[in-house]
C-alpha cells in the first residue's frame, strides 16, 4: 500500500511539473549597438541583454535570465539576433513582442518577431549557423545619415583584390591570426563556409557589403578578417598576403582590426525556422 501511494504521489508531482512548465519563446531582436557595451549583461554598463531583461521584468516578476545565439561586442549591431526567454504566463507571441517593445522604448532595441518553441529549444545551442554582414564605405566626405552605421575609409578600394584575398580564408583553418588574444574558444580551428564581397551602387563613393557564414566564430574573427581585406583593397597588401597571414598562425600577422560599428549579426539558422509563419 505504501508503495502504491508513493507511485500516486509521484504521478501527481510529475503531472504538476509538466502542468506548470514555463512556456519558452524565441525572440528575433534588432538593435543599434552604439549605446551598449555589447549583448552580454555586465555590471554598471548598458547592455542589450539587460535592456530586454528589464523589459521582461515589467511583464512578470522573476523572469529567468535570457540566452542569445551570439554575444556581440560593444558597438556591434544586429538585424537578426535571436534570444529565448521562459515566461510564467501563456503569452501569445504577438502580445509578448508588442509588450516588450513598449517597455524597451526609447532604447534602440526592437523585438521584430516572437514565437513559442519547445522547452528544450535553445537560442545558442540549437543554432546551426550564424551569418554576419559588414558594411564598408569608401568616400572622402564625412558621412551624415550613416555615421555610426558603417565603417568609412577615405580611399577607393579594389573589389577584385579583396575577393581574391577572401578566397584564402574559406574552409576549415586554424584562425589563430584572426582571433583576439583574449578569445576563450577551446580551439582556433573554425570552418568558414562563405565570404562574399559585393559592391553596392551609391551616388557618392563606394559601398561594400561583406557577407560571412559559419557555424560559429572566434572572438573578433570577423572584424580581423574585414580589417585585413580592407588593406588588400587599399593596395597595402597583396591578396596572397592573406594566405601568408593565415598560415602564420600568429596574431601579430593580422591586419588592423576594423571598428565594430560596420558589423551586423544578420541571421541565425536553426533546423526549423521558428519564425517562418510570422
Amino acid at each position: 500500500m505504501l508503495r502504491a501511494v508513493a507511485r500516486v504521489d509521484c504521478a501527481f508531482a510529475c503531472f504538476g511539473l509538466a502542468a506548470f512548465a514555463m512556456p519558452r519563446y524565441a525572440l528575433k531582436v534588432e538593435y543599434d549597438g552604439a549605446p551598449f557595451a555589447g549583448w552580454q549583461r555586465q555590471v554598471d554598463v548598458a547592455s542589450v541583454q539587460a535592456a530586454i531583461e528589464v523589459a521582461l521584468s515589467k511583464l512578470e516578476a522573476d523572469v529567468p535570465t535570457i540566452a542569445a545565439a551570439g554575444r556581440t561586442d560593444a558597438g556591434v549591431h544586429a538585424t537578426g539576433q535571436v534570444a529565448h526567454c521562459d515566461m510564467a504566463g501563456d503569452w501569445t507571441p504577438f502580445r509578448l513582442s508588442e509588450a516588450l517593445n513598449f517597455h524597451l522604448k526609447p532604447q534602440p532595441v526592437a523585438i521584430v518577431a516572437a514565437a513559442q518553441v519547445d522547452a528544450d529549444w535553445h537560442a545558442r545551442f540549437s543554432a546551426l549557423e550564424r551569418q554576419y554582414v559588414f558594411r564598408l564605405v569608401a568616400r572622402r566626405a564625412p558621412l551624415t545619415h550613416e555615421a555610426g552605421q558603417v565603417w568609412q575609409v577615405k580611399n577607393r578600394l579594389d573589389l577584385d583584390a579583396m575577393q581574391e584575398g577572401a578566397k584564402h580564408l574559406i574552409g576549415q583553418h586554424d584562425f589563430t591570426t584572426f582571433r583576439a588574444t583574449l578569445c576563450q574558444a577551446k580551439s582556433p580551428v573554425k570552418t568558414l563556409d562563405e565570404i562574399t564581397i559585393e559592391e553596392v551602387p551609391r551616388a557618392i563613393g563606394q559601398e561594400f557589403r561583406i557577407f560571412l557564414r559559419a557555424r560559429s566564430f572566434l572572438h573578433n574573427q570577423v572584424r580581423s578578417i574585414v580589417g585585413t581585406l580592407e588593406r588588400v583593397g587599399a593596395g597595402s597588401w597583396d591578396s596572397r598576403d592573406v594566405k601568408s597571414a593565415l598560415e602564420a598562425r600568429d596574431r601579430a600577422a593580422c591586419g588592423p582590426v576594423s571598428p565594430p560599428h560596420g558589423l551586423y549579426l544578420s541571421h541565425v539558422v536553426y533546423p526549423t525556422d521558428v519564425f517562418a509563419e510570422i
